[in-house]
């Protein structure tokens, strides 16, 4: 199968992000949620994968760095729900 340049890298770094979670827990489940959830994005829209992947990239450093052991996660609130 042959695989672009983005696609390389998400891959890389989808392993890079499984191996820096091992010895943190609940991380892992996190990680996968959040590639499969970006998994749907347009492989023309390289502009917003490219802005993924760095984003990803900083949180890695974050993730890899030794005093990391919990993490807060965002989730945008739907328009309805806001009361």
């Amino acid at each position: 199968m042959v695989r672009s340049r983005l696609q390389k890298q998400v891959l890389s770094l989808y392993r890079k992000f499984l191996r820096a979670s091992q010895d943190k827990p609940g991380f892992t489940d996190h990680i996968k949620h959040e590639f499969r959830k970006n998994s749907v994005i347009s492989k023309t829209d390289g502009l917003r994968i490219e802005y993924l992947l760095r984003r990803a990239q900083n949180q890695l450093k974050q993730l890899e760095k030794m005093e990391t052991k919990s993490m807060g996660f965002f989730t945008q609130e739907a328009a309805s729900d806001k009361s």
